[in-house]
């Protein structure tokens, strides 16, 4: 079971790091707009207020997707700047926080390899979990939401990957996330 423990450790380090996996359970909605694929984030972070490059649809918001999720899964993103690219961040601060300190979890990251915009306020988010920039999770799949004029990790996505740290046990979680599973 070594490489069962090996898995639980880095899913645990991953999500000490803020990375969102979706888990089936906490849900998602089927695409109902065509695919767009992801452009390469830009180099300076996406706006936090309402503007053209974080508005609903098209290669914008796909841009401001990819960059903010990116941010939001990277250790070197400050704390609060984490929290404000979470949906509801403000709940989860406590969380986030403690995770900040993770060894393994610093050497985390996350590279989106595809979005789809599903609705004006919601999108899919396909992408690889890194290691020291070596895929470790690939293929994952969460949901990106449009609140207060920005797009966010979709707490549902976050407290996914928090139900799988705690082995599918509720007890432990964030009450946000308790009402989610």
């Amino acid at each position: 079971m070594n490489s069962h423990r090996h898995l639980s450790h880095l899913v645990g380090a991953v999500a000490l790091a803020g990375l969102a996996v979706l888990a089936t359970a906490c849900g998602g909605s089927s695409p109902s707009a065509p695919s767009t694929t992801s452009a390469p984030p830009p180099t300076s972070p996406a706006p936090t207020s309402s503007s053209p490059a974080t508005s609903p649809g098209g290669a914008a918001a796909v841009a401001a997707i990819t960059t903010n999720w990116e941010a939001f899964f990277n250790a070197k993103t400050s704390v609060s700047r984490r929290i404000a690219l979470l949906e509801d961040g403000s709940q989860f601060a406590s969380v986030i926080h403690a995770q900040a300190g993770s060894g393994l979890a610093a050497l985390a990251t996350a590279k989106v390899t595809h979005v789809t915009i599903s609705s004006p306020t919601m999108a899919t988010v396909a992408y690889d979990i890194l290691i020291s920039g070596t895929p470790q999770l690939k293929n994952q799949s969460g949901v990106a939401v449009y609140q207060n004029g920005t797009w966010k990790v979709g707490v549902s996505s976050f407290c996914g990957l928090l139900l799988i740290e705690n082995a599918g046990k509720t007890t432990g979680l964030p009450a946000p996330c308790k009402s989610a599973a």
